[in-house]
């Protein structure tokens, strides 16, 4: 007897719980909810277990950066205070100086007074002692001293040394002179102008102000010229009393104007001559006569 099949069993009756949407990211959700390791967590514990948390690190912090701020303030205040006691002191110490410095002043423009006023009274004594009889002479020995200001027609030259001239010491010597190929104006290239004007006729000369006598001295220290021990600056300016036609012409053709025309050519040291109508020289810094004193008249001598 033939039994009636059954019916098969539907294994899909029950229907699966859906999947959760963040399943496929267990491992964030892991840390998300676990963001303390456990080993962090368990030495907390333990250090809450023996007493030793101490304080939260937040509060630590607070009073380290309040501490900081102490010590600074102290800092800042010790140095304010110290700045504030030596203030007066340096400021004391600038006003003596400059107090100093307005008193030399003071006394360097007095004794100028005083040499302009002995001056004045020098040359007044010398214009009277002129009106005596043979006196004469004693202007024209004034004259010719440099005792005195004079003015009159001559020639300007003015001398340079050449663009870019070193101050350094090396170089090939200039012929039969023994300086330096440096393009800088030595003593004696000044020595040679001045006495090349003196032989053209010059009657009085003077250098960048200074009034030339019989007794001035030219020299160098170090690259630097000197007249009567006075430092010279460059450009040289060269004024010579005397016929400005005559003096120049006789100067350039010269010797020692010859010279300085080598000097332009070879080495480009710069110079320019030029006649002039009227210039004034003054009179020389310092007469000092070490020999030579006054002669006494002799007796019936008019």
């Amino acid at each position: 007897m033939c039994g009636m099949s059954q019916p098969p069993h539907n294994r899909t009756s029950a229907s699966p719980a859906p999947a959760r949407p963040d399943a496929s990211m267990s491992l964030l959700t892991h840390v998300m909810d676990h963001s303390l390791d456990e080993g962090y967590a368990e030495a907390a514990a333990r250090r809450e277990a023996e007493g030793t948390a101490g304080l939260p690190r937040t509060l630590k912090a607070k009073l380290g950066l309040a501490a900081g701020l102490v010590v600074t303030a102290m800092v800042v205040t010790l140095g304010a205070a110290e700045a504030r006691i030596a203030a007066p002191v340096l400021a004391k110490e600038r006003q003596e100086l400059i107090d100093r410095v307005e008193r030399a002043d003071d006394r360097a423009h007095g004794l100028e007074r005083d040499v302009d006023r002995l001056r004045t009274d020098v040359a007044a004594r010398q214009r009277a002692a002129l009106k005596q009889p043979g006196g004469g002479q004693g202007e024209l020995v004034a004259l010719l001293a440099g005792a005195t200001e004079v003015r009159g027609p001559g020639v300007k030259l003015v001398v340079d040394d050449a663009k870019g001239a070193s101050s350094g010491g090396g170089g090939k010597p200039r012929e039969s002179s023994g300086f330096s190929d440096t393009g800088r104006l030595r003593d004696r290239d000044m020595q040679k102008i001045v006495n090349g004007l003196w032989q053209s006729g010059a009657e009085a000369i003077s250098i960048n102000g200074q009034r030339l006598t019989e007794l001035s001295a030219i020299r160098a220290a170090g690259d630097a010229i000197l007249v009567d021990n006075r430092p010279l600056v460059p450009p040289y300016e060269v004024l010579a009393l005397g016929d400005k036609k005559r003096l120049g012409t006789a100067f350039q053709d010269s010797a020692d104007g010859q010279y300085l025309h080598v000097l332009q050519e070879s080495y480009g040291i710069r110079y320019a001559l030029s006649p002039a109508d009227d210039l004034r020289l003054p009179a020389a810094s310092s007469l000092t006569v070490r020999t030579a004193t006054p002669a006494e008249q002799q007796k019936g001598a008019s």
